[in-house]
């Protein structure tokens, strides 16, 4: 039966590579002799030919001496193991080879126990190596079949707090994450909405959930980011990226469109490091669970400003009509529930939408004021002055 592993003997002198031959019971080591070379060349292109996995070499041949064929063959057959033939007037050229990481050496004139005891070793050698191999195999098999997991789990640990910043950065770097500190953390929930189905399956909630996290890994894909559904119902994301407000408003659009339903999300900056994130993730749910106690209609009110706030025809009447009630009682609960008036609250996100634009794009002043919701740019120019304390030009030249 053919051996497991390929042998190349090379040595300038026949009755060298014969002895040799005839010494070993390769059979019983599971080994085969793949070819012979009488020169160094021979040796090297032999070697790579066969893909050799032990090598015996004379230190002493033509055309290319020991040394450089075992510096070749290191090179580019790094797991070869490599046993020296040499003669005792040789010692010298031994100390270099074994400074070079050979196996083992042979003294001339080959003794044949000495010789099976050697590539004996070296066998078992090959074993070894062939069986770390294989469970490095496998467990990189499980851990690319177990990232997913993996990261969750990690992310859990930095909430949690259970971890070192030097161990987080490595865990970064094993499960093939950016190796610094992440820019933003999101927490996104449905409030109420199981409450408000309490007839809903079980399989159709996981279904739910399902889908939101879906829509969100599909916006964020771009990002690099871990992502987690808490014990506590939020689904948590971790970016290494700012996340523009195009993004986060395109969730909650797209969640709307998809699945019919509303979420409260809050994202925020890491600031201050790893050690940050479980306060800064506190403070997202504390926001989070602020906003699920606001009533229903405030909600939906909310909401529906949110999404129309761009048009200038929208009115607190235009609101209270869509939901079906009274605009005093309206005006009313936008005061009690979110401490402001309906014209602050729409103003404010209008003041955002047109900084953000003044802040990225070239467009107009003109066309600023339409975008977010005002067909005069005097009047535009007026109320963004109230409230940022500059005009919509100064402050564009001033982030410039």
């Amino acid at each position: 039966m053919k051996g497991k592993w390929r042998v190349l003997l090379a040595d300038d002198e026949p009755i060298i590579r014969e002895g040799i031959c005839e010494a070993v019971n390769w059979q019983e080591l599971g080994m085969t002799v793949a070819a012979e070379a009488e020169d160094g060349e021979q040796a090297l292109e032999l070697a790579l030919e066969h893909s050799v996995d032990i090598m015996l070499v004379d230190l002493n041949m033509p055309i290319m001496n020991g040394i450089s064929v075992i510096k070749h063959v290191k090179e580019q057959l790094p797991k070869c193991k490599i046993i020296i033939i040499t003669g005792h007037d040789e010692f010298t050229y031994a100390q270099q080879a074994l400074r070079l990481n050979v196996t083992d050496y042979i003294l001339k004139p080959a003794n044949p126990q000495q010789l099976m005891g050697v590539l004996k070793k070296v066998g078992e050698e090959l074993e070894a190596d062939m069986q770390q191999e294989e469970y490095l195999d496998m467990a990189s098999d499980q851990i690319a079949q177990n990232l997913d997991l993996l990261r969750e789990q990690l992310l859990l640990s930095i909430l949690e707090k259970r971890l070192e910043e030097k161990e987080v950065l490595k865990q970064f770097h094993f499960l093939q994450l950016p190796e610094k500190e992440p820019r933003q953390l999101g927490v996104i929930q449905i409030p109420g909405f199981f409450a408000d189905r309490p007839l809903l399956k079980e399989e159709d909630q996981e279904l739910l959930l399902f889908s939101l996290e879906n829509i969100i890994l599909e916006i964020m894909a771009p990002c690099s980011k871990l992502f987690l559904r808490d014990h506590s119902g939020f689904m948590v994301v971790m970016t290494w990226e700012e996340l523009a407000e195009e993004c986060i408003d395109e969730i909650k659009k797209m969640v709307k469109a998809c699945l019919k339903v509303s979420i409260s999300l809050c994202f925020e900056k890491v600031i201050g490091g790893i050690d940050s994130i479980p306060e800064v993730y506190r403070r997202c749910q504390d926001k989070i669970k602020e906003n699920t106690s606001i009533s229903p209609v405030i909600r939906r009110a909310r909401e529906y400003v949110q999404d129309h706030f761009t048009e200038p025809d929208l009115t607190l009447e235009k609101v209270a009509e869509s939901l079906h009630v009274s605009s005093v009682y309206l005006s009313r609960m936008f005061k009690q529930e979110l401490g402001r008036s309906f014209v602050s609250f729409l103003t404010t996100l209008r003041m955002k939408k047109a900084a953000a634009l003044l802040n990225t794009t070239d467009f107009s002043i003109l066309e600023v004021a339409e975008k977010a919701g005002y067909d005069s740019q005097h009047y535009f120019s007026t109320a963004f002055k109230k409230a940022m304390g500059v005009s919509p030009k100064q402050y564009r030249n001033h982030i410039k």
